[in-house]
């Protein structure tokens, strides 16, 4: 037992001899300064002890990690993102304590992270856009990094971009943040390339350390040889491409055979021998757009009339004629942009003063358009703007509710269009109200005369005007008109002398299209003339060389009217 007691305290002997001594190592750390980019991250240093340390810094976005130890080891520094664009310095002191001992050997790592440039920046700089694409596929995206507000710049010449609203989040510090900002855009129907350049401009004015510019290209589009039947047929079928019409055209076919489609023939009035084989008349129906006229509708020169009908939900659109109906003020004479969406009307359409009949009805006019005025269409002899409802109301009361078209905006009956004196005024299924103007005090409006009695004498010498014109000295209000409908506004008052005793009163159907109103107004007014008549009887009694109508006819109206104003609980709507 005494031998073994010797050997192991030999052996505790050896293994002593073969320990380093741990005081004797010499405390330090293999870096002194550590620069760190404005994203931050994380460093390693190596701590060589042979005792205790601990690590610390002042700064709060400096994370040490292990903050304590004994002996050598590595330590994590972990810098946070830059919160400002200048650069900012701290330091981590790493220090230790000798056993027993108040002594401290210190060791100082300084940190220097820069802070973020001022950037407004593009992953791709570059969009290539197709001349054409469906509307709703008619946008792209980009992704933008920037610390600082901006706008977006497009230049007033290219009208052919527009860009969403965006909102940007930089609660965060100077760190960029992403934000995608969509662009519309639309159909080159040029035959040359266009390009655009977007800027991105800091709201405050600031200098920026970068700032990419967005470079936008698009295709151009199959050119079309203008008045020509080569570049009708091109227009026709970019047309309907644009309207996205359920109708389409037979390319294998010749144009003449295309539905919907009418040329000019050599030898029939008003054709030319450049008009020969071209469109004179088109028709676009049931399509579904959100834009104004297509651009392709300028290359239809030769056209007499163009018709346009039924675009899908036009009571949700608030759409324009657009600026390419302008370019056919020389030979078109007949327009329909019905049922299309149509809010408003721009200057473009006044440049067709040959115009002779405009049908604008069942779209959304709020009001009568400021454009249609006689100075403006001094050929215009049909104006029709019926239906213009973008929604039907049929609770028991029938109250009408703003923004629903039909000319709610009008304060009153849009008297200019009567003193028109046009063939044909039709404003039927509208929101009109009020009462109808009696141009008493209108100087513009003259009395009918004896002169016009006399002048209004048939081939047998018979005076086909009546005298009571003269003696109640009646208003000779749209003299020329053979048809005027005004019928279910919701109109109220007297009806004026000037309509009773119209000499085309009888042709109007006036039991039918001028005298049922229905509903009521927003302030409760009930809809109706308070002096419509139950036939035509006293009419007759002083047109006597007219034909008389069947009386009875009136009275059978009058009374379908009254059943069709009526509701369920026997009031009036």
């Amino acid at each position: 037992m005494k031998q073994m007691k010797y050997i192991v305290l030999a052996a505790a002997l050896m293994l002593g001899a073969c320990t380093p001594d741990n005081e004797n190592i010499k405390f330090e750390v293999d870096t002194q300064k550590i620069e760190m980019a404005p994203e931050g991250g994380t460093r390693i240093i190596r701590i060589t002890a042979g005792e205790s340390w601990t690590a610390s810094t002042d700064a709060p976005w400096i994370t040490v990690s292990p903050t304590n130890g004994r002996g050598s080891t590595e330590c994590q520094i972990i810098v946070d993102s830059a919160l400002m664009n200048e650069a900012r310095e701290a330091e981590v002191k790493i220090e230790t304590v000798a056993t027993g001992s108040a002594d401290t050997n210190v060791q100082l790592v300084e940190i220097e992270q820069q802070g973020f440039p001022y950037v407004i920046e593009l992953d791709n700089p570059e969009v290539e856009l197709e001349c054409y694409d469906e509307f709703d596929e008619r946008y792209f995206e980009v992704t933008v990094r920037s610390n600082v507000e901006f706008d977006v710049d497009i230049p007033d010449n290219v009208t052919w971009l527009t860009n969403k609203r965006f909102s940007q989040n930089l609660n965060r510090g100077m760190r960029p943040r992403e934000v995608t900002i969509r662009f519309d855009w639309g159909i080159n129907s040029r035959d040359t390339i266009r390009t655009a350049d977007i800027r991105f401009v800091p709201k405050d004015g600031r200098q920026m350390d970068r700032q990419d510019v967005l470079t936008v290209l698009q295709e151009a589009a199959v050119p079309i040889k203008e008045n020509t039947r080569e570049g009708d047929s091109v227009a026709m079928l970019a047309i309907a491409r644009t309207l996205r019409s359920t109708a389409s055209y037979d390319t294998s076919q010749p144009m003449d055979s295309w539905t919907g489609v009418t040329l000019w023939e050599d030898g029939e009035e008003g054709c030319t021998p450049d008009k020969v084989g071209r469109v004179k008349r088109a028709e676009f129906l049931i399509f579904y757009t959100k834009e104004s006229l297509p651009y392709e509708v300028r290359f239809l020169t030769a056209a007499e009339e163009l018709y346009f009908f039924g675009n899908a939900n036009t009571f949700l659109l608030d759409l324009d004629e657009g600026e390419s109906i302008g370019y056919l003020s020389e030979n078109l004479k007949r327009l329909t942009l019905g049922a299309y969406g149509l809010s408003s009307l721009g200057k473009n359409i006044a440049k067709l003063k040959n115009l002779e009949y405009l049908n604008l009805g069942s779209n959304n006019f709020q009001k009568i358009p400021d454009v249609l005025t006689k100075e403006n269409f001094p050929k215009l002899r049909t104006l029709i703007m019926n239906a213009n409802q973008r929604n039907l109301v049929t609770d028991l009361s029938n109250n009408v509710k703003k923004n629903l078209g039909g000319f709610m905006d009008e304060e009153e009956f849009p008297a200019d269009l009567l003193k028109w004196d046009l063939d044909t005024l039709v404003l039927s299924v509208n929101y009109l109200h009020g009462s109808l103007p009696t141009f008493e005090d209108d100087p513009e409006i003259p009395v009918y005369t004896q002169e016009d009695i006399a002048a209004s004498k048939n081939k047998d010498g018979v005076d086909t005007l009546p005298q009571i014109l003269v003696e109640r000295k009646i208003k000779k209000v749209m003299p020329s008109t053979k048809w005027f409908a005004i019928n279910l506004n919701r109109m109220s008052g007297e009806l004026p002398d000037w309509l009773l005793y119209h000499p085309a009163l009888d042709w109007w159907a006036p039991f039918s299209l001028v005298f049922p109103q229905e509903g009521r107004w927003t302030d409760g007014t009930y809809a109706g003339f308070s002096n419509a008549p139950a036939n035509l009887n006293y009419y007759y009694e002083h047109y006597v060389n007219k034909e008389m109508a069947n009386s009875e006819q009136g009275d059978q109206e009058d009374a379908s009217n009254e059943d069709e104003t009526s509701s369920s609980d026997g009031s009036r709507r």
